[in-house]
């Protein structure tokens, strides 16, 4: 391990993929490696990319990374794919749609199966921007699977979220408004060379209207296959990050978003502590089954089960 430790603090893309693949399947040692070398994290500026199915956020983020890299900045991009669940394996599209990118020294991509995680985040991203953090990356893209709102989780692990939406959503909008139209730092309207587009980033623009913040989130039209709006929504993230630091609400969001990192990790723990504790005498099995013939009731089934594992 600490040769995996030297070799991260180098920038070997290969330790870096180790230790990811490490702490996806919860393996103490990366947990490990992460304390020894926390302190050393801190300095990537993290972006979320999210938005519907079929919004081109692939394509933008790699020209958005490509262009990043013309500052010579070192770019990681965790992309997080749907998993199956039959199989339990990510489609891992992107990593596919990025294969130029591989080549380049400077750029690291990580595809991971969200895992059945609804908010699009799998249990281990937060962990893997870390370790690209500790890698060295200046940048970290999170590109997330496009499952509605839920994808408001995204908000807790970035500094910047761009929300990729795109002509025809017609109601759709509508729908969005109430949760993931609230999320978004900055907005790109993607396929703009699409009838409709125009009235799309109208549409948007009125309901961000109603946001109350110092900071307006700009409404960005692009054609990410051509390139077109590219360098617009790269001033627009340097200008959010500026933001985020003169004003103080970068340190106060990374505040929050470490907060609900802590209570993820919490929840996944004392659910493996559940399984592990009712598995072997089939408790759960049991009270369930006792609740449904109305001979328990869920309240006093839970206070059993949090009994068992020494929870008052």
């Amino acid at each position: 391990m600490e040769n995996i430790k030297e070799k991260l603090l180098n920038g070997n893309k290969r330790a870096a993929a180790r230790l990811i693949t490490l702490a996806e399947n919860g393996d103490p040692q990366a947990a490990n490696i992460i304390k020894d070398l926390y302190a050393k994290s801190g300095n990537a500026f993290v972006i979320g990319v999210t938005g519907p199915p079929g919004a081109g956020k692939s394509t933008l983020t790699d020209k958005l990374v490509k262009a990043i890299r013309l500052k010579n900045k070192k770019v990681g991009v965790i992309a997080v794919d749907p998993t199956s669940p039959f199989t339990g394996g990510a489609i891992l599209g992107d990593r596919v749609r990025m294969s130029d990118l591989n080549t380049d020294s400077g750029v690291f991509i990580r595809s991971m199966g969200a895992r059945g995680n609804l908010g699009g985040i799998s249990e281990a991203t937060g962990i893997a921007t870390d370790i690209l953090d500790i890698f060295g990356c200046d940048y970290i893209f999170i590109e997330t699977v496009g499952v509605g709102q839920s994808e408001i989780d995204i908000v807790k692990s970035c500094d910047t979220t761009l929300m990729v939406m795109v002509p025809g959503l017609g109601d759709d909008i509508q729908a969005l408004k109430a949760g993931i139209m609230e999320i978004g730092d900055i907005f790109v309207v993607n396929k703009a060379d699409r009838d409709g587009a125009r009235k799309t980033a109208r549409e948007i623009g009125a309901m961000l209207s109603y946001k109350t913040s110092d900071w307006t989130p700009p409404v960005i039209m692009a054609e990410a296959v051509n390139s077109e709006g590219i360098n617009e929504i790269i001033e627009s993230i340097l200008n959010h990050k500026t933001y985020m630091k003169t004003s103080g609400s970068g340190m106060n969001r990374r505040i929050e978003n470490k907060k609900n990192e802590l209570l993820s990790i919490v929840r996944e723990k004392i659910h493996k502590k559940l399984l592990e504790k009712t598995h072997d005498d089939k408790l759960l099995e049991l009270l369930s089954k006792e609740v449904v013939e109305r001979k328990n009731n869920p309240y006093s089934a839970v206070e059993t089960i949090l009994n068992r594992l020494n929870i008052k």
